[in-house]
């Protein structure tokens, strides 16, 4: 599927400073969530952000972007369902990717959580074509449908560790057809470093599997936070330990920076 409407993509460009009316935007939505009532029976949750990195990485080598990039997203739902799509740009204004998941919590205790989600994906790529002796870039969309499966176990209030399975099957001519993802995880989170401030440490070991063509990896993601602040810091590190994918580096790591809100909302009667 081509898109040779690049000039309008270009008229959007993302930049730091035009991040700016966005984080506006979202505290506006955050005060508009923030209008509750004392009615429990219609509840739901909204949250938001948008991120810069110096590093667009994907964990699956062939969807890495490899340049600065900006990353919005958004969390909608109600019980056991949300939707929550991603929407990927370089800083450059070009879309990277978009995710539209829709997941649904199968358990949900204090223990034990299994998630089911499933997407369409766009992942875009700039390609140069010749026309009347003419070069010119059109950023062409290919299409991708994909299903997970996510258990986790929490081992303590602050420590869970779970598994992750993902396939993406391939929709349009040239793309992988068969993806899979396998993840052994683990994640510790509000680990104190003062009074204010927070880490989170995500370990993880994983196995990529596409067509004909396999790796092994490791990654790991830190991230800093204060205590009722809306900006984060993280950074990932992945190593890759064997792989004939293409696209695999031997090491790759970004750092990001991260405007976040959440709110749980009820209705109005």
């Amino acid at each position: 599927m081509k898109n040779t409407t690049t000039e309008s993509f270009n008229s959007c460009r993302i930049t730091f400073k035009s991040i700016i009316p966005l984080i506006i935007l979202l505290n506006i939505a955050q005060s508009a969530y923030s209008q509750v009532t004392d009615n429990p029976k219609k509840s739901g949750h909204f949250s938001a952000a948008a991120s810069v990195t110096n590093n667009g990485i994907s964990f699956i080598p062939t969807f890495s972007l490899g340049k600065p990039a900006a990353i919005f997203d958004m969390s909608a739902g109600k019980k056991r369902l949300s939707f929550d799509p991603q929407l990927r740009f370089s800083l450059e204004g070009k879309p990277w990717s978009f995710l539209f998941w829709w997941r649904y919590k199968l358990v949900k205790t204090n223990k034990l959580a299994l998630t089911l989600g499933a997407h369409p994906a766009l992942n875009f790529r700039t390609e140069t074509v010749s026309a009347n002796g003419i070069n010119k870039e059109l950023t062409v969309a290919r299409r991708y449908a994909a299903v997970e499966l996510s258990p986790n176990y929490w081992v303590a209030k602050n420590i869970s560790i779970g598994l992750y399975y993902l396939y993406s099957h391939g929709v349009d001519a040239g793309t992988v057809k068969n993806t899979h993802f396998i993840t052994l995880n683990g994640n510790f989170s509000n680990i104190k470093i003062s009074k204010q401030f927070f880490m989170r440490f995500t370990p993880l070991v994983y196995y990529l599997k596409q067509d004909a063509h396999e790796g092994f990896y490791a990654s790991s993601t830190i991230t800093f936070s204060r205590k009722n602040f809306p900006l984060s810091l993280s950074a990932i590190f992945n190593k890759t330990i064997r792989s004939n994918i293409l696209g695999s580096k031997n090491f790759v790591w970004n750092v990001t920076l991260t405007y976040a809100f959440s709110k749980k909302y009820v209705e109005q009667s």
